[in-house]
């Protein structure tokens, strides 16, 4: 296991606070080996998913399998759109719109190839020694990881009021902290610090002991 790991938040098109976390992490790593997992929702509602794409493409073509990205509600909704017309108002009226703007395009037909192709091979879920990464969540119930995507991509309640131990510490987003701060618990980390409404993206500092971050890295839009 690599023992320096860096799990980011919800990023919703901030393409500048995303350059400026990945600065502060290259700063705080100096040099030492390290992860990165990002936790998907990639997209919308901010001004720069496209460049938000393209920043990520990059480090999963540079970063040699040290970069893990897993797939968000949002990259599903705009599959959905892309492959099944009927999805396309739920997508658009959750930020959809800006996302084709930043494109410079007014149909998600005319998404690019890459990029559709790029979300659609994202995992849900990642595995460490010590800790579980996931968009959402899990269901309570089972120790391990929850076979039940749509549970990966979407679930809220009831595992954010359930304190229940699925073997190891589970990192997410999805549930946006509008305080600005991590929500810590025994067995679970929320890192969405609502970004994209105003707030911080998030970097938790994860080390080889187990549990939660040792600390984390914030940048403001």
């Amino acid at each position: 296991m690599t023992h320096l790991t860096y799990a980011i938040g919800d990023i919703h098109g901030c393409a500048d606070a995303l350059a400026r976390l990945l600065a502060e992490i290259a700063r705080h790593s100096g040099g030492r080996e390290h992860r990165l997992v990002f936790l998907g929702d990639y997209i919308d509602r901010g001004p720069d998913s496209a460049g938000v794409l393209r920043i990520l493409q990059d480090l999963d073509r540079t970063e040699g399998g040290r970069a893990r990205f897993l797939m968000g509600n949002h990259e599903r909704m705009l599959l959905d759109a892309y492959e099944k017309p009927f999805g396309v108002t739920a997508w658009l009226e959750n930020g959809g719109r800006r996302t084709l703007t930043s494109f410079g395009i007014h149909d998600p037909e005319e998404l690019p190839r890459a990029a559709l192709n790029w979300m659609s091979g994202l995992d849900t879920v990642h595995e460490d020694e010590r800790r579980y990464y996931v968009h959402a969540g899990f269901r309570p119930g089972r120790t391990g990881i929850d076979p039940d995507v749509e549970a990966r991509l979407w679930i809220r309640q009831p595992f954010l009021t359930e304190d229940f131990d699925f073997g190891k510490h589970v990192v997410h987003g999805h549930t946006p902290q509008k305080t600005g701060r991590p929500d810590v618990h025994r067995f679970r980390t929320n890192i969405d610090t609502a970004c994209v409404f105003g707030c911080l993206l998030t970097a938790g500092v994860f080390t080889g002991g187990a549990g939660p971050a040792v600390e984390f890295l914030q940048v403001g839009l």
